[in-house]
């Protein structure tokens, strides 16, 4: 994790972070995520993405409920106002009136309690969005899936690590305009 961070905030050097008025981190909810953040993003105010919240909030309720079971998705969706407001404090006291009956099931909404808790600044949805923040990563995602998944995910590739990084970075290159620059570089050794 060590290169990643210091290759991100090197790219977001180059990309106008010292001039920016405010740094976002958009994670979901990883600690490494953090981490990184904290080290080389500090002062970054940090959000979970909404959507991996969702996730965790839908899988405690399967796990009270039965995968199958309505009550799980009503459950979710009696919650799921609650955490887009932002309202931490009352998904984790439903959270804890949640009975699974397996040690299975009980360990997976105590892990969900500890990540609201432990994400709870990070999930300020409605205080976010007063401010015009995104919530989400899904733009995020999309761009990651448009740059690199379209190039190295077609019909019949396989890569190896070396030859998929080495792609990723031409790939890279390309579509923020640096493909001249990249050459020339290389064409000076």
């Amino acid at each position: 994790m060590e290169e990643f961070g210091r290759r991100i905030y090197a790219e977001a050097v180059r990309r106008g972070l010292r001039e920016a008025n405010e740094v976002i981190v958009i994670g979901d909810g990883a600690p490494w995520i953090w981490n990184v953040a904290a080290k080389h993003f500090w002062g970054a105010t940090q959000i979970v993405d909404l959507y991996h919240a969702l996730e965790h909030l839908a899988e405690a309720g399967k796990a009270a409920f039965g995968a199958l079971n309505p009550k799980s998705l009503q459950w979710l969706y009696a919650h799921r106002e609650d955490m887009k407001n932002g309202d931490i404090k009352a998904v984790v006291r439903s959270l804890k009136r949640l009975r699974p009956s397996g040690f299975e099931e009980m360990e997976v909404v105590r892990k969900a309690i500890e990540y609201f808790k432990r994400n709870r600044e990070r999930m300020r949805y409605q205080e976010f969005r007063n401010r015009g923040l995104f919530i989400g990563s899904g733009v995020i995602e999309a761009g990651c899936k448009t740059v690199i998944g379209r190039r190295v995910k077609q019909s019949g590739m396989r890569w190896t690590l070396n030859g998929a990084n080495s792609i990723i970075a031409l790939r890279c290159c390309q579509m923020n305009g640096r493909w001249e620059s990249y050459w020339e570089a290389r064409a000076a050794r």
